[in-house]
């Protein structure tokens, strides 16, 4: 008898409240009502979001997503799409759903899902409002803090023919948050999420490493740790390596690695544990073939914690010969770098790094703890870079761009980066992204972008702020740039900005439909991302859909009070006079103030 097959997966089930009652009532309009929810909404919020309808039962459905974060993204845009629907209908024919999530262990029979984890999913919908949303703690854990939502908690729920209580979460949004299907034309082609093909070389992914310290405030020293690990192995230019923000979209999760290989499109996965006690570290690590799920190595490093970095050399090294027995050692070696001499400013380097990209107050906190590294160590030249990037992040949250003095501030930082180690491609890309949108010096920013992804050519951010940067030059190769960096992170929560980068470069050069697609798909992830409401307002605009136009302008204005035609040249850095009136003319055939 073969071994039985599992899998981790996010689990949808959804049915209709009242069922019976509406088909006894009629039967022949409940039935045709419930086919036009499941064409019309159901599954298009499937398809947009990689769900596989494992199968209908009746008045319900039971679908299979690989992340949570697109689980619960698809339940809301379909309890929403439902809801709106409804609106024009009466009460009393009116058809609602009940949605439960679960993340879990599946069984896998061909195309069917078995187990605890369907049970669980299938309970929780049982048990959600009627038009409302159930999920599990694992699904909580899962997407929180990645998709705007609340999570309400509604404490351990005692579930049906379910062993164990069932700690379960209410999810709550504001509608005006997923107010995106309108913003992009109804026949304008939607583009669909590659699946991604193996790289011409080997191809590894870095998994979060536990946390085995028994605080989980040291998270943030075991995550440190992995990103200086791919950031190693990224320098090894024989190696190609998907980007952290990837890769740590499996925190929290016991993933199946042959579904990572899949997911991301690689032949390796590094996965594995810290230990910090007192002055000791402990790293364990190992080396899986993601297609066989067959272990290479598996190896213990330990050391003192002014040790770090020889216990990171030591993992990285150890991974690249694993791969490459034949490697010359030089090339190993000129991944090796101790970016400080000083522990605490390391450490504080770390908490920054924990901090980014999370929200405006989270990126302010970021910025004092580089400024807190600096101080202990005025060489660090990565804490320099990144201090500054915090200032380009500022400008990105917000409609009104810096201040003049935050600006000479940024590029302070920045150039004294770039004094201290323009060896770096980290040090280069960030520095030459601060000039760039703080100082709008577009030269000299894509000068060191090419330099950095030349060094590193798996440095997801350094093509992807090149892409935005040659949007800028008014150059052909933004598209190109920006698909580099999809496909080193093909499941990275922030991929809405390489999205709307290549929205952007299509309406530079008048695919206004094209551009309108592509920032409706970013604005699916991020509804209120600024540069892609933009890109959808003034392309409606343009393309003479000035009705649809005026409607977006007013969700932007309502997002960023103040934006007008005015700020158009500080929130664009355009070389070219001819595209930034391309972009001033659709402000203004929208009705943005002057």
């Amino acid at each position: 008898m073969g071994r039985e097959q599992r899998r981790l997966a996010a689990i949808m089930a959804a049915d209709v409240v009242g069922y019976s009652g509406l088909m006894s009532r009629d039967e022949s309009g409940t039935l045709a009502r419930l086919k036009a929810h499941r064409a019309e909404r159901l599954e298009p919020a499937l398809a947009r979001n990689g769900g596989r309808l494992v199968k209908l039962t009746g008045d319900g459905a039971l679908v299979e997503f690989s992340s949570a974060v697109d689980a619960i993204t698809a339940a809301i845009e379909f309890q929403q799409a439902t809801a709106e629907a409804n609106s024009n209908e009466p009460q009393s024919t009116r058809i609602v759903f009940r949605v439960g999530l679960h993340l879990g262990d599946l069984i896998v029979d061909g195309d069917d899902l078995y187990g605890d984890g369907v049970n669980i999913a299938t309970r929780l919908e049982a048990e959600a409002p009627a038009g409302g949303i159930l999920i599990s703690r694992a699904v909580r854990e899962a997407v929180q803090g990645r998709l705007k939502a609340n999570l309400h908690p509604l404490g351990d729920l005692t579930l049906k023919n379910i062993e164990r209580p069932i700690r379960a979460f209410r999810v709550e949004w504001d509608k005006a948050d997923w107010q995106v299907q309108t913003l992009v034309p109804a026949k304008s082609p939607r583009p669909e999420k590659p699946v991604p093909t193996l790289p011409d070389k080997p191809s590894i992914a870095v998994l979060p490493f536990q946390n085995m310290s028994g605080d989980p405030e040291q998270d943030y020293f075991a995550d440190g740790i992995v990103d200086d690990i791919i950031t190693a192995l990224s320098r090894t230019k024989s190696l190609f390596v998907i980007a952290s923000s990837s890769s740590f979209t499996y925190k929290g999760t016991l993933p199946d690695v042959r579904q990572v290989g899949r997911e991301l499109g690689v032949r390796y996965v590094l996965e594995g544990s810290v230990r910090k006690a007192a002055v000791r570290v402990r790293i364990t690590s190992q080396l899986i073939e993601a297609a066989s799920a067959a272990h290479i190595w598996a190896e213990r490093f330990e050391g003192n914690l002014e040790n770090i970095f020889e216990l990171q050399d030591r993992v990285t090294a150890r991974v690249v010969s694993a791969i490459f027995p034949s490697l010359e050692q030089v090339e190993i070696q000129r991944s090796h770098r101790k970016p400080t001499e000083d522990l605490q400013a390391y450490d504080y380097y770390l908490r920054g790094m924990s901090c980014l990209y999370k929200s405006k107050e989270k990126n302010e906190e970021a910025l004092g703890h580089f400024r807190k590294s600096i101080s202990l160590d005025p060489e660090f030249a990565r804490s320099f870079a990144e201090a500054a990037f915090c200032y380009a992040q500022r400008k990105g949250y917000g409609a009104n761009g810096l201040r003049a003095q935050e600006a000479v501030e940024a590029e302070r930082l920045a150039r004294r980066a770039l004094e201290l180690d323009r060896s770096d491609p980290s040090v280069l890309a960030l520095a030459g992204w601060t000039l760039v949108q703080t100082a709008g010096n577009l030269v000299d920013g894509a000068a060191l972008l090419d330099l950095a992804t030349e060094l590193d050519p798996n440095l997801f951010y350094g093509w992807h702020y090149r892409g935005w940067t040659s949007s800028f030059l008014g150059e052909e190769r933004a598209i190109e740039f920006h698909e580099r960096a999809l496909r080193l992170s093909p499941v990275d929560p922030k991929s809405f900005l390489a999205r709307g980068g290549i929205a952007f470069a299509h309406f530079l050069a008048g695919r206004y439909d094209e551009a309108s697609s592509w920032a409706g798909v970013a604005l699916r992830q991020a509804p209120n991302h600024l540069i892609s409401l933009i890109v959808v307002m003034a392309s409606h605009a343009l393309a003479g859909r000035t009705e649809e136009a005026r409607a977006v302008g007013e969700v932007c204005r309502g997002a960023y009070p103040g934006i007008c035609v005015s700020h158009v040249r500080d929130l664009i850095p355009l070389r070219l006079d001819v595209d930034l009136e391309r972009f001033v003319k659709g402000f203004r055939l929208a009705g943005m103030p002057e």
